[in-house]
């Protein structure tokens, strides 16, 4: 059971998450050459073209996909036959109906990765923890430093902040707080921020350099820097498998101390002043442990010595480059919203399960034991209308319904009680007035709906079924068209086909029915390979080997009785009948297959 919720969640997740990590490095590289493009303008550009590509990790592209699934106006288009009949006529030792509910019913869950996903739980869970420990560790040590502080009020050093503040255009004056730890001055917190600054360290500046350095830190409030590297830093504690995540953490933090630098040289600050100023910092106190607390000698300082002391002239964005991010922005919004509009289907199913009940539930199910049996003869039927909501079926054991309800074969049932396969059933049900009338109005609307929900209702409500997924390595059969081409005639109207010994004859089945009935017959999984999409009218002969009928009497627990010989000529082997009747041939070989294992089950009460 606990593999069965392991895989259902490697479903949900896996795929989900290596779509979301390779679109958001797309997204990256596109951040990225655009900064080169604008490599020679205000680091500020730069700064935000990192930043979205950083918030793009918190924002999967499906969530725009799904918006624009929303406002889809246009419906789907699904052709749904409106009755199924399947009849089987034979002896004990033929096969029994195949699967009479075509369905889109999502693939049987595969852990492909069943027996590593705790594992790889677990990896991820001890790596944020130890992110966030360290953060919170280094957290506390600014924390214990602000409690310690002393506010101050007046001075030089207050003075000073309070005309670069009015420059700036700040107008919430910024707390400033006198700390006796040697960290360097910083912004803390982020819709209060307060400015440490350290003891001591206005003795070793001059006014000149004090000022340079209040305006860094002015500008950082300015900009919301703390809010935004608290935001990527929770990017960073999410995916710190990734490296990328953590290159664009020093993408930003670089870009931000450079943008810093370009305000306060264009506020006035002479360019050696303010270099000078960087440098004392550094001299006399400790970097900033965290980047949500912005302080002044963060990022490369050679590179930042460097480019404040060039006096390069940067360029100012112009229309046409602030149109080229605009539409690059409106880009990377607008295609998922609008994939979502051109592909409703998936997104829709919310709005659908609005109309239709998620489970289809029954009026009313009679489950009697099945003793119909003639000198040895067995029938069964199976049919499902939807133009009445009636199911029938006749001679039917709990493995044949699972068969239908989740599209396998017997070759990938197993587990469950004894009786699972020759205990057989009389089964008359028929759904909730309002529930059939909305699936007949589904089908006539074009809209898709899953029919074979009904059959996993009946199961689980009546037969208490419980059961899982795995995958099997087992022998395998692509059913594919021979050379010439098919020999099949295109027909329309009710699904109906009928099965004796050695023959079957469709008046227009979908091909992926004949190769459930082949599955059955060869006691090995044919896989529909050809490609053909519509229902075809054929007749097929052949002559049944003797490992089929071991199969069918295992399977049924039925006892053969002689069968008269008829006077034609025997035909060919089921293999050659295929290439040879209707132009299909198989071909073999191993694979992985979905398979089900019942857990539960139990015989329903006669009603």
């Amino acid at each position: 059971m606990i593999d069965k919720y392991l895989s259902l969640l490697w479903d949900a997740v896996g795929p989900g998450l290596a779509n979301h990590l390779w679109q958001s490095t797309l997204l990256a590289a596109a951040a990225g050459l655009l900064a080169v493009f604008l490599r020679r303008h205000h680091a500020r550009a730069r700064y935000w073209l990192w930043l979205a590509a950083s918030l793009k990790f918190l924002v999967p592209f499906s969530w725009l996909v799904s918006i624009g699934s929303r406002v889809a106006w246009r419906s789907v288009s699904a052709t749904q036959p409106s009755l199924y009949l399947v009849e089987e006529i034979g002896q004990p030792f033929t096969r029994s109906a195949t699967s009479a509910i075509p369905s889109h019913v999502p693939p049987i869950s595969t852990p492909t990765l069943i027996h590593v996903l705790p594992a790889l739980g677990v990896i991820w869970l001890c790596g944020f923890v130890a992110v966030v420990v360290v953060w919170g560790v280094r957290w506390l040590r600014i924390f214990s430093a602000m409690k310690s502080a002393e506010p101050l009020s007046d001075g030089r050093e207050v003075g000073a902040l309070r005309r670069i503040e009015r420059l700036g255009g700040v107008r919430k004056p910024i707390s400033m707080l006198l700390s006796r730890s040697s960290l360097e001055p910083g912004i803390f917190g982020i819709t209060n921020p307060v400015l440490l600054w350290p003891e001591g360290i206005s003795t070793h500046l001059e006014d000149a350099h004090l000022e340079a350095i209040l305006a860094h830190e002015v500008w950082h409030v300015r900009r919301r820097d703390n809010l935004f590297a608290a935001l990527h830093m929770l990017v960073e504690a999410v995916f710190w498998f990734y490296p990328l995540v953590w290159w664009l953490g020093a993408r930003l933090v670089e870009e931000r101390e450079r943008a810093c630098d370009e305000e306060v040289v264009e506020l006035g600050s002479d360019r050696q002043v303010y270099a000078e100023s960087i440098l004392k910092v550094c001299e006399f106190c400790l970097g900033s442990p965290l980047p949500c607390v912005s302080g002044v000698t963060g990022a490369d300082l050679k590179k930042r010595m460097v480019h404040i002391m060039t006096a390069r002239i940067l360029h100012k964005l112009n229309f046409a480059k602030k149109l080229l991010l605009t539409s690059a922005a409106t880009l990377a919004l607008a295609v998922p919203v609008t994939v979502g509009l051109l592909h409703p289907t998936a997104s829709r199913a919310q709005d659908q399960a609005a109309s239709t009940p998620a489970s289809p539930t029954f009026e009313s199910v009679s489950i009697k034991p099945d003793t119909n049996t003639e000198n040895g003869m067995f029938h069964t039927k199976i049919g499902f209308s939807l133009n009445d909501g009636n199911f029938t079926a006749r001679g039917i054991t709990l493995q044949m319904l699972i068969r239908m309800a989740y599209r396998v074969q017997d070759s990938q049932v197993s587990g469950g009680p004894d009786w699972l396969k020759t205990q057989k059933f009389d089964i008359d049900a028929k759904l909730n007035p309002t529930v059939a009338n909305e699936m007949l109005k589904q089908t006539k609307d074009t809209k898709s709906f899953d029919d074979q929900a009904a059959l996993k209702t009946l199961l689980s409500q009546y037969f208490k079924l419980a059961l899982h997924s795995e995958n099997k390595d087992l022998p395998v059969y692509d059913l594919v068209v021979a050379d010439g081409g098919p020999k099949l005639q295109e027909a329309k109207g009710p699904s109906l086909f009928h099965l004796e010994p050695g023959e079957l004859t469709s008046s227009g089945i979908p091909i992926r029915l004949l190769a459930d009935e082949l599955s059955r017959r060869l006691g090995q999984t044919v896989l529909d390979k050809t490609g053909l999409k519509s229902s075809y009218a054929f007749t097929l002969r052949w002559t049944p080997e003797q490992n089929e009928d071991v199969r069918v009497i295992e399977q049924r627990g039925a006892t053969p009785v002689p069968v008269t010989k008829s006077a034609e000529p025997p035909a060919a082997s089921i293999f050659d009948a295929l290439q040879e009747q209707l132009g299909l041939k198989l071909e073999a070989r191993t694979g992985a297959v979905p398979a089900l294992v019942v857990d539960h089950a139990e015989q329903p009460s006669e009603n």
